[in-house]
């Protein structure tokens, strides 16, 4: 069952071919550069790929408006470039996903091109449209402050249709089966080309009911099922990566009573509820936000992220949590987003403080899911405010002290390399990292093993230890036969902490995996452990010899 259900004690790096690595010169990154650096991701122990939009696009929203569902954009490659790049990760071990961007198109699609020029076009119905405005266009924007609707006028097709997201990408007709057949057969062939899953992009607005006429939209979740049945007929141990920032009360919704829909979403209630608990060094509702999204089938897992290439979302915090994390990460107006986010990279989120982003690290690949990281997070980069919106937070990867920190030849990237200030190229980078032992990067590869060594946390159940101090998270995983005890200290002061494992005999002897500071229980089977400064302690329960204990089932 562990090699069926691979995502449950997976790594996935998330990155964009256009930042990654340009091997033509022109300043995109490419395919060819992404092959190059396979070996790169395979060091530092990664088991999966997630790859943002490649697939023709006018690049107004950095590839999310797609042009052509079943090619590579020219600037990228060929699709024989992306067949020789998947096969290169299936040569070493890595697993590729793909953006699957099905919300919406770019408007310059030949469907709603067609569509628009002509009422009788067989691709009208693909998309959502109206003979007037309708009263709530002003309601519902994805973007607000910088969207102002979301129904925009047509002069050619004479009538309004809808976007949930910029007026440059119409909204699909999800609803229409056509469509829906469609969105099967863009599945089916990018995993003929070797892809062993999809990031499901903005699930909710997929599923929903659109319309002039639609006040509140109704979710079809049938749809989701319809899409796992067809990819798991295609590739058995194939997934589909669900973004949905839903309430718990929604997530089996998403992952089916029976594990039939979803196979993984991204936990957005932990990932915010974790930002709150670094500005306060208050614990108390990440717990509440872990047992509230507990409850999951067997076959669904989790995806624990800290930063991705969005801004980070506080819209589920309450108004003083959400000031609280804007005001010790993101006080200044610029680096806010939409009236609900923050638009930085986490390493000057955390004022390059190296103990709080491995403190933040450790929590991330210790939380109950699996974890999914962002590419440069390894090496700590930082992000250029004077880029608009999300772009701040998407500039090139940096590799070494050479023009354009190793990135192109070309003078002129399409996005800027940062190279100005503590985050500029020439101090953070790949190469510089690699030569230094106790760099973020070299602790990163060891995070990632030591990990994937602990499938505790990707199989097992967890409890909350109660550490007697809110500022400090104890969680023990429980699998087969073997625990694991994380703890860590979220307080800018050291802390000391007792607490007891709550298994017996088994829990007095706590083996560090980390660093061998081990722990053996008093005479109460209590453990008493002292924590620096954002400190934290991977433990192993009972002993080193856990292979030799664990059970088959």
């Amino acid at each position: 069952m562990i090699n069926d259900l691979w995502y449950k004690n997976a790594v996935i790096y998330c990155l964009s071919v256009e930042t990654f690595m340009d091997a033509n010169g022109d300043g995109v990154g490419d395919f060819q550069g992404l092959m190059r650096r396979l070996d790169y991701l395979s060091g530092l122990g990664v088991t999966a790929i997630w790859l943002m939009p490649f697939q023709a696009s006018p690049g107004r929203d950095d590839g999310y408006d797609v042009s052509d569902y079943y090619n590579v954009d020219r600037r990228y490659g060929s699709l024989g470039d992306f067949v020789e790049f998947t096969h290169g990760a299936k040569q070493r071990g890595i697993r590729v996903l793909i953006d699957l961007v099905i919300n919406h198109t770019s408007r310059d699609h030949p469907w709603f091109q067609d569509a628009r020029s002509d009422p009788r076009s067989r691709y009208r119905d693909w998309y959502v449209w109206s003979d007037k405005k309708p009263d709530n266009a002003d309601q519902g924007m994805v973007f607000p402050g910088v969207q102002k609707t979301t129904w925009t006028y047509d002069d050619k097709a004479k009538a309004y249709y809808f976007h949930r997201f910029y007026d440059h990408q119409p909204d699909l007709n999800t609803s229409n089966p056509e469509v829906q057949a469609e969105i099967l057969k863009i599945m089916g062939f990018w995993i003929q080309l070797g892809v062993s899953g999809f990031r499901m992009d903005a699930a909710p607005f997929i599923i929903a009911t659109k319309g002039a006429d639609v006040a509140k939209p109704v979710e079809q979740f049938d749809m989701l099922r319809k899409f796992r049945e067809f990819l798991q007929w295609r590739l058995g141990d194939s997934i589909i990566l669900a973004e949905a920032n839903i309430l718990p009360k929604d997530n089996f919704e998403y992952f089916g009573d029976d594990g039939d829909r979803m196979q993984m979403m991204f936990n957005f209630q932990v990932n915010q509820a974790l930002f709150y608990a670094f500005a306060s060094a208050d614990t108390r509702p990440l717990k509440k936000a872990m047992e509230a999204t507990k409850p999951r089938p067997a076959t669904a897992q989790w995806g624990l992220f800290l930063r991705n290439h969005d801004e980070l979302d506080l819209g589920r915090l309450t108004e003083k949590q959400r000031n609280a994390v804007f005001a010790a990460f993101g006080a200044d107006k610029n680096m806010q987003l939409y009236d609900r986010g923050i638009r930085r990279r986490l390493a000057p989120m955390l004022g390059g403080d190296h103990r709080r982003i491995e403190m933040a690290y450790s929590l991330l690949f210790s939380l109950p899911g699996t974890p999914v990281i962002r590419y440069g997070d390894e090496i700590g980069m930082g992000d250029d405010l004077c880029l608009p919106e999300r772009n701040c937070a998407r500039t090139p990867m940096q590799w070494s002290t050479e023009p354009e920190g190793g990135f192109t030849k070309s003078k002129k990237p399409i996005s800027p390399v940062i190279k100005d200030g503590p985050y500029g190229f020439q101090h953070i980078n790949v190469a510089e990292q690699r030569r230094d032992p106790n760099s973020l990067l070299n602790w990163t590869e060891r995070m990632i093993r030591m990990r994937k060594e602990a499938p505790e946390i990707g199989w097992g159940d967890f409890s909350v230890i109660d550490t007697g101090d809110d500022g400090v998270l104890a969680l023990r995983y429980d699998w087969r036969g073997n625990s694991v005890l994380i703890l860590h200290n979220l307080h800018a002061r050291p802390a000391e902490v007792t607490f007891d494992t709550d298994l017996g005999e088994h829990g007095r002897q706590l083996i560090d995996i980390a660093d061998g500071e081990s722990s053996k229980a008093d005479e109460k089977g209590l453990h008493t452990v002292m924590l620096d400064a954002y400190g934290y302690r991977w433990y192993r329960v009972g002993g080193l010899d856990y292979l030799l204990r664990r059970k088959e089932i």
